[in-house]
């Protein structure tokens, strides 16, 4: 029985490997990505290994979270500078809260779905709880971050403008947007007399990584739940499903 299991992570192992290495060394995969890109791209390793997600390179030199980080924060200050010339009369807070309605995972996630980054992403698609993550979202950060690392914080930023900024994220929309469903939650709750609290329900690993389900619940009563892979984002989620089932 142990050598069967042997025998079967190991095939899991080379399945992944040979698709990656297949897939990723077509001419296509540098086609299509020149097609999202809108440009042809220098350093294609780099690109690789934003498109890869962990679950199939374990590696930290291998998978796309260090470019993750990089990219976030060169999409921040992107966004900071397009925001700063955009609203010339704006305070630091108005500024500081558009911005957090611009790059909120859910948000960067719905974006790179559209580009259609799930299609040249490299991930186990046999791993179900990644499904409810938004781990395109992140891919797309590591993406800014490649496109940095080839062509420098000038064309990025021109990139981001038109690739990112201007087509999907209209200002004028997000102004009016309530971007911490949390808080608007917790604003109803103490309008109406009610105990809201989000507790976590379980807790577990899977494929090496801590899988949390947290509850919303009103004056005790469990009223909505979600999944993710940090108690953030599942107790976002939940307050989204809370949001709906109490028509707020």
């Amino acid at each position: 029985m142990l050598f069967s299991n042997k025998i079967y992570k190991i095939k899991t192992i080379d399945f992944f490997k040979n698709l990656f290495e297949t897939e990723s060394g077509k001419k296509p995969f540098k086609k299509q990505l020149s097609n999202i890109l809108g440009f042809t791209p220098d350093e294609i390793s780099l690109y690789r290994t934003a498109l890869s997600h962990r679950s199939v390179r374990e590696g930290a030199d291998e998978n796309n979270e260090r470019l993750e980080f990089l990219g976030d924060a060169v999409l921040s200050t992107i966004i900071a500078h397009y925001l700063f010339k955009k609203y010339p009369y704006k305070g630091e807070g108005f500024l500081t809260e558009m911005r957090s309605k611009m790059v909120n995972r859910q948000k960067l996630n719905e974006i790179a779905l559209k580009m259609g980054l799930k299609k040249i992403t490299f991930y186990n698609k046999f791993d179900n709880a990644l499904k409810i993550s938004q781990i395109f979202g992140n891919t797309l950060e590591a993406l800014i971050g490649a496109v940095y690392l080839d062509k420098g914080y000038k064309k990025t930023a021109r990139w981001v403008e038109k690739y990112i900024i201007f087509p999907h994220m209209f200002t004028e929309d997000l102004e009016d947007l309530e971007i911490n469903i949390k808080n608007k939650l917790y604003g109803w709750a103490n309008k109406n007399g009610k105990a809201l609290e989000f507790e976590t329900l379980d807790e577990k690993f899977e494929n090496g990584r801590r899988l949390f389900t947290i509850g919303a619940t009103v004056d005790g009563e469990l009223i909505a739940q979600a999944k993710g892979y940090n108690k953030k984002d599942a107790s976002q989620q939940a307050a989204q499903i809370a949001v709906g089932k109490l028509g707020l």
